[in-house]
């Protein structure tokens, strides 16, 4: 599950550049935002490592570009790098304390390291400011599920469908949090709605295995 959660990431970035890409392909050679455009576009290409190294570039030219350190947290996580990930949400939140990419990011990182008290802290931190950032319900509903309140993971789940109807990780944690309910149809439904809106194989391959671990006759016994 947690291998899928990365993937989330890589949304935040694209969520976190709308309207400003075209901008940054016009910079100037060298400039932080050059930079920074450069990241995006190895980003993009799942080239994490190089986005990373670009990141760095624009923080160089440009220490205070909080961006960036949002954007190269993001590409952390990808990598397993939680700590520097957690790193860069701070110094971003340091510079800028209302960006709520910066809350979902070190909420993830979070989740990731177990931490889910205070992946739970900073998703509420970014619905304060945007409460229209589905991906903080969803890694907020993670982090109920792993607390074991499926309850308010399923209403987490509920809400950022609400924001956007075809988020396939909604239907996929809140039919985990149906099957830990033992609620069979309800988690069968979603497992369903994920392959049919998904193009992740990761994601479609853990539905349809949990969809055959539900249909399984339960093991007879002797007495």
């Amino acid at each position: 599950m947690l291998q899928r959660l990365f993937l989330i990431f890589v949304i935040i970035v694209s969520l976190f550049i709308i309207g400003i890409l075209s901008s940054c392909e016009a910079a100037p050679v060298g400039s932080g935002e050059w930079y920074f455009a450069n990241a995006l576009k190895y980003a993009q290409q799942g080239d994490y490592q190089n986005a990373i190294v670009n990141y760095t570039d624009a923080i160089k030219v440009e220490p205070l570009l909080s961006k960036a350190y949002v954007n190269r947290a993001a590409a952390y996580i990808t990598i397993g790098d939680y700590d520097n990930a957690i790193a860069d949400c701070d110094k971003a939140l340091s510079l800028d304390p209302n960006l709520p990419l910066a809350y979902v990011n070190r909420a993830s990182a979070d989740n990731a390291k177990g931490n889910y008290d205070q992946a739970i802290q900073d998703c509420d931190k970014a619905i304060g400011i945007d409460y229209k950032i589905s991906l903080a319900y969803i890694n907020r509903a993670l982090a109920y599920n792993k607390k074991g309140d499926m309850g308010k993971s399923i209403a987490d789940c509920n809400e950022a469908l609400e924001i956007d109807p075809n988020l396939s990780d909604g239907y996929y944690y809140r039919a985990l949090a149906y099957e830990a309910l033992n609620k069979t149809d309800e988690a069968t439904a979603d497992f369903k709605k994920v392959i049919s809106l998904d193009k992740n194989d990761t994601l479609v391959q853990a539905s349809q295995q949990e969809i055959n671990k539900l249909s399984s006759p339960l093991p007879q016994t002797t007495h």
